[in-house]
């Protein structure tokens, strides 16, 4: 497939999959639009998170929390916006039939939205039973997190079914 035919098939074909992948990407933005709001406070760009002023809602402590720093010696938001470029680039990846022709593609794409899954599932689970409060940024990205699987898991078995040999 040449750049301009994977072009026009990205922005102006309609097949189901190609439909459920513009969510995930889409649902990543929001995501990464969470993690845009959180970086700069942990990077000290900001002294404050905004959000509503809920009793159960803490962004700053939760952010400041030791726990957001210790993966790589890196902010965690700052991680998050790197994961969700990661998760976007396989949802952009290939042509409308790349279940047929690149059937790993799909498979890495469920494998990472998985991955994320059971990460932002712990991560919500940290801020209530480490800090007894959450980030609501944080719910946001995990939402849209967990939004994503279902939008993966149908491009997923066709792959594996081109995979097993069965017509797509």
């Amino acid at each position: 497939m040449t750049p301009e035919e994977l072009s026009r098939q990205l922005r102006q074909g309609s097949s189901r999959y190609l439909r459920k992948r513009r969510v995930v990407v889409g649902l990543s933005l929001v995501a990464s639009t969470a993690m845009g709001v959180i970086a700069p406070y942990q990077m000290g760009l900001v002294s404050h998170i905004p959000e509503p002023p809920l009793p159960w809602l803490d962004a700053d402590r939760v952010d400041a929390a030791p726990e957001a720093y210790g993966i790589l010696a890196t902010p965690d938001a700052i991680l998050g916006l790197a994961s969700y470029a990661g998760t976007m680039a396989l949802a952009a990846m290939g042509g409308e039939d790349r279940a047929v022709t690149r059937p790993w593609i799909p498979l890495a794409l469920t494998a990472k939205v998985a991955a994320d899954t059971i990460m932002a599932a712990k991560l919500t689970a940290d801020q209530w039973t480490k800090h007894r409060a959450f980030c609501s940024w944080c719910l946001l990205a995990s939402a849209a997190t967990f939004a994503s699987v279902p939008f993966v898991v149908p491009e997923t078995r066709a792959a594996l079914a081109r995979l097993r040999g069965a017509s797509v």
